[in-house]
């Protein structure tokens, strides 16, 4: 029996579902039932009879797509498990597998975390013996990621004059060079970086038109959700796969596009209309999650942006208590007073600490929240810390398992040839390395054969080893998962080895290995799963994000603490904000051009609707940056609230906070105080080029002139350095003179 949406859904959820055919665009504001709607236009699809197999639907995690996977089965049965569902790597991998060797690659390719990539990275900067400082493997591999977003290939890289540019005058002009030998490398392990698994299906997709097609003939219908979070790539990819039947679905919230920095383009859904003229277009407004006065405000913050699709978004919740704004004389106070509001909230309303989360811009800003949890003996736990596999004995074990998959994986191989301990040294892996590249082999080559290549005493123990993963592959080739990572766990030595370690961190790093054991069997045991080989165990580790971890110590009864871009998706009861300052949010880095605040302005959009019952934001005068106590500017998102859903609570001096309620100090109505004056500013002084792209400054010398974004035209008078960092007074042909941290200004060098 069919379902009624008309009565499930209010009139534009029931629109959005119903309308099946042709391109499609909902856009779905914070808190409008989103997930509800896309879980029922599958279900809908599905009872139109459209066979699942047919169905693509792209998530940003993997939660997500289990989420919306449960409920429709909840729906339709069964066969919803049949619906291409996953994230953008998941299902791409998949299709990779299948179709690998057309590209010319494996078809049990070992997929690169980041740390891997840096890894890799690091040891090719070395190897070209550059400059480690200055070629950082977070920055090149930030840059690399960059371009294969944009499916910038290594020959275009290195043919753009524009690319090349921009390298020298970053003075980093082998960038290109290394990419290059970054992709010759992950080739020859028969390795994919997560850009990869998208850059290389837009490769197989472009060169083997017959595989494009085959795909355009299974994905009749193809929905992408969180559309205002895909890249160039993404946004290729699925306008190939909709070319034939144009039954493409998207879902997203411009107000929520965060991740720029990631090479997500929001132009992708602001202009999503001029490749589909005949779009449907769907608008969810009703926010189901917050206050009235919570969803006002962030419509009176967010109307300030003028690149984005407009909407109303309403509330038919209670008007909801105030947005309290809590002013602090420093950061270590201002974390006393907001766990002292939690505090009083959890008492005074019988909740629970689950219902608290503190959002913040930057990591750094946990510390004073922390310190002042503790204090009160407020349980916390923080999202975004080191995740389950990225922990050394974990990658130890996973590196065991990707070579006995994959023997060409050049990084796993490296990592565990001497772990445990058998007597191969830095210096016999060096001499490994430099003949696999003497003589044009994989580094697995040589190893597997290190007699024809060393001499007797150090070849013996490098063919042992080799000998022994050899057996670890024909046993992963009988055997499920399970039983072939539990042989390889002990017979490699790596439990004996943390068994007798008795310290604590060996007995938690011994924990760790029994519990990534667990999650092997629980791989094994599901039922859903038809694959339950070692290599499909491999794939699926690789592709679970931050969101989808959840660590068994981080369950019960705490506050959550996290980045705002980490809370995206989220919603809790109460949320405070803190940090509200200039130059901490918006981010000084983010404030030179309109596209960069507005990003910034939407991610307060994000932090805001967060909320579900009340709201706090907190700021300080003052705060501690690089060991230095600074003054601090009240953010001016602050003052881009309507005031009639504020409401200020401020503390009366240094120290106030400390053991007294936030709310016995002086309330003051926003309504009630004077227009706040224009915020004095030396930005219209001078207005930067529109090529203006900042310098590398490591090598700056005193003498030299300077260009900043803000102040203009300057000379460097003098570089001090202190704990670590270096910083630069320049007189300033307009504003006179300034102290500059190197780290974080934006300065062009003009001479």
């Amino acid at each position: 029996m069919a379902l009624d949406y008309q009565k499930l859904l209010n009139p534009s959820q029931a629109g959005a579902v119903m309308q099946i055919e042709g391109p499609c665009m909902i856009i779905a504001g914070a808190g409008s039932g989103k997930t509800r709607v896309l879980t029922y236009r599958i279900a809908n699809l599905l009872e139109q009879g459209v066979d699942p197999f047919n169905i693509l639907a792209l998530t940003f995690t993997n939660k997500a797509a289990k989420e919306m996977r449960a409920r429709i089965e909840k729906v339709v049965g069964p066969e919803a498990k049949n619906v291409w569902m996953g994230t953008f790597h998941s299902i791409f991998a998949r299709i990779l597998r299948s179709e690998a060797d057309k590209i010319g690659y494996p078809r049990h390719f070992t997929i690169y975390d980041t740390q891997d990539s840096k890894t890799l990275l690091g040891q090719i900067v070395k190897e070209m013996d550059l400059d480690d400082k200055l070629y950082k493997p977070n920055m090149v591999l930030g840059r690399i990621s960059a371009a294969k977003n944009k499916l910038i290939s290594v020959q275009q890289y290195l043919q753009d004059p524009v690319i090349k540019q921009d390298d020298e005058a970053a003075l980093r002009p082998k960038i290109g060079a290394i990419y290059q030998q970054y992709q010759q490398r992950c080739f020859k392990a028969g390795a994919m970086d997560f850009d990869d698994l998208l850059f290389n299906t837009n490769v197989l997709f472009k060169d083997h038109v017959d595989v494009l097609n085959k795909y355009q003939n299974i994905f009749k219908f193809v929905m992408v959700d969180e559309y205002q979070d895909t890249n160039y790539s993404q946004y290729l990819i699925t306008r190939k796969l909709a070319a034939k039947e144009r039954n493409i679905c998207v879902v997203g919230d411009d107000a929520q596009s965060i991740y720029a920095f990631r090479g997500a383009d929001i132009t992708n859904i602001l202009n999503f209309e001029k490749d589909y003229p005949e779009l449907q277009v769907f608008k969810l407004e009703q926010n189901y999650r917050s206050t009235k006065n919570i969803v006002r405000a962030a419509n009176s913050v967010i109307k300030n942006n003028k690149a984005q699709l407009r909407k109303d978004v309403f509330s038919d919740n209670e008007e909801g208590t105030l947005i309290e704004v809590l002013k602090a004389a420093s950061d270590n106070e201002e974390g006393k007073l907001v766990a002292n509001s939690i505090f009083e909230d959890k008492m005074n309303h019988h909740l629970s600490y689950e219902n608290f989360a503190i959002l913040y811009r930057t990591n750094a800003q946990s510390r004073a929240m922390e310190e002042a949890l503790r204090k009160l003996n407020i349980k916390y736990k923080i999202i975004g810390g080191l995740s389950f596999y990225q922990r050394k004995e974990i990658k130890d074990l996973v590196a065991y398992l990707r070579l006995t998959v994959n023997h060409n994986d050049e990084q796993a191989l490296r990592r565990v040839i001497n772990y445990p301990k058998r007597g191969i040294g830095d210096t016999t892996i060096s001499k490994l390395i430099n003949t696999a590249e003497e003589a044009n082999h994989t580094l697995w080559e040589v190893v597997s054969n290190a007699n024809s290549f060393l001499t007797t005493r150090i070849a013996n123990p490098i063919e042992g080893f080799a000998e022994q993963i050899k057996s670890y592959a024909v046993l992963a080739g009988k055997e499920d998962a399970f039983e072939a990572a539990k042989f390889i766990a002990k017979n490699s030595g790596m439990i004996e080895e943390l068994f007798t370690d008795k310290s604590i961190e060996g007995l938690s790093r011994y924990e760790n290995i029994q519990e990534l054991l667990n999650g092997v069997k629980a791989f094994t045991e599901d039922p859903e799963r038809e694959d339950k080989s070692l290599a499909a165990f491999l794939q699926d580790i690789a592709l679970v994000t931050d969101t989808d971890l959840k660590d068994a110590k981080d369950e019960g009864e705490s506050v959550t603490l996290m980045t705002i871009h980490s809370a995206k998706g989220l919603e809790f009861r109460n949320v405070y904000i803190v940090g509200m300052e200039e130059n901490l949010f918006p981010s000084q880095m983010m404030i030179t051009s309109r596209a960069d605040l507005e990003e910034e302005r939407r991610l307060f959009y994000v932090a805001i609707t967060r909320a579900e019952k009340k709201l706090t934001l907190s700021y300080a005068t003052s705060r501690y940056q690089w060991g230095n106590l600074r003054s601090c500017e009240k953010s001016r998102f602050l003052d881009e609230i309507d005031p009639q859903y504020v409401d200020f609570k401020f503390s009366s001096g240094p120290g106030s906070g400390s053991g007294d309620s936030p709310f016995g100090h002086v309330v003051e109505r926003r309504s009630n105080l004077l227009p706040t004056p224009p915020r004095k500013t030396v930005a219209t002084k001078y207005v930067a080029p529109a090529d203006f792209k900042p310098s590398d400054t490591s090598n700056l010398q005193t003498g030299q002139r300077v260009e900043h974004p803000k102040f203009g035209f300057g000379a460097v008078t003098k570089l001090e350095k202190q704990d670590g960092s270096v910083k630069a007074i320049i007189q300033f042909e307009e504003v006179g003179e300034k102290t500059l941290l190197l780290s974080f200004a934006k300065l062009r060098v003009v001479s």
